[in-house]
């Protein structure tokens, strides 16, 4: 991913470029648009003369988007104290595996690659605001630190140590699994699942594997991550029993592969696996059908 190059006539063609920042800068594909829409308040609401004296209107558009996403990300802490349950970011389909879907949602735009996969976002929550927007914009899209520095209203010094500060943390993690790996592992978890075998979705997951839901106090899901192999395999196996007719459907879930379940054609769960050395370390299943609303434009 490269910079935004900007130029007079060319802000329509930046969007899609300012939509995948502010989705990694907010783990929400509403949010994002919504960011991106306000930004483009403020150019259209700038007198012609002062339009002119912008030599690069694609950076002015992501300056302002970045520090709108920066106030959203404050504010949204203390949203999220009030949130039901646990906040988990938006999933994201790849649309290339949903026939007859347009092009006119914002989820369409977004480029799916490792840094919108579901555990780099998780990550990325438990970053500061500032960290996060100083990652994202120079380690994901390049952006050199003196013009971050015009984001964040700090040194470019401060930006590089608060990149640095939020590296560390995603250098905590473990490395992801190879995607044929994943996707086998993916694949039979959803056989054991479906058969509600215990003792093989306990075989596919590490002993201290972490569930968490997010049903946002809209749709059925469990308010505190579920811990330990044994405990999840039995609450999924609950769950399969008290949804009878629930279709589980290998699908891309943030370009990883991930499971989607839907009954009468209605998607009501996406679920996310972060996988180490051939096993399930954590599971993240999204209910909340406000964040499924990309999903729901299937054939």
């Amino acid at each position: 991913m490269g910079r935004i190059g900007g130029h007079e006539d060319g802000t329509v063609g930046e969007r899609r470029q300012l939509i995948n920042v502010a989705y990694r800068l907010l783990g929400s594909v509403s949010e994002a648009e919504d960011a991106v829409q306000d930004a483009y308040a403020r150019w259209y609401g700038l007198p012609p003369g002062r339009q002119e004296e912008i030599l690069s209107p694609g950076a002015w558009l992501t300056t302002v988007t970045g520090r709108i996403c920066l106030d959203l990300l404050g504010s949204a802490r203390a949203r999220r104290e009030r949130y039901v349950g646990a906040w988990l970011p938006e999933p994201v389909p790849d649309r290339a595996e949903w026939a007859g879907t347009g092009a006119a949602d914002p989820a369409d735009q977004i480029v799916l690659d490792e840094s919108v996969a579901m555990a780099f976002l998780v990550v990325l929550e438990s970053m500061t605001p500032a960290e996060r927007v100083a990652f994202v914009l120079h380690d994901v899209f390049r952006y050199p630190f003196a013009e971050i520095a015009g984001v964040l209203g700090r040194t470019p010094a401060a930006c590089k140590q608060l990149a640095a500060s939020a590296r560390r943390r995603v250098g905590a993690t473990h490395a992801p699994a190879p995607s044929s790996d994943r996707a086998e592992v993916v694949r039979r978890v959803k056989e054991a699942w479906e058969a509600k075998d215990i003792t093989a979705l306990v075989g596919l997951l590490d002993p201290g594997a972490v569930m968490t839901a997010d049903g946002g106090g809209l749709a059925g899901a469990v308010l505190h991550p579920v811990e330990g192999a044994a405990r999840i395999a039995r609450y999924m196996v609950a769950i399969a029993d008290r949804a009878p007719g629930l279709e589980l459907l290998e699908r891309s879930v943030n370009g990883m592969p991930g499971l989607v379940a839907r009954r009468s054609g209605a998607v009501l769960t996406v679920a996310s696996f972060d996988i180490a050395e051939g096993g399930v370390s954590r599971i993240w299943v999204v209910r909340n059908p406000e964040k499924l609303r990309p999903w729901t434009r299937e054939d």
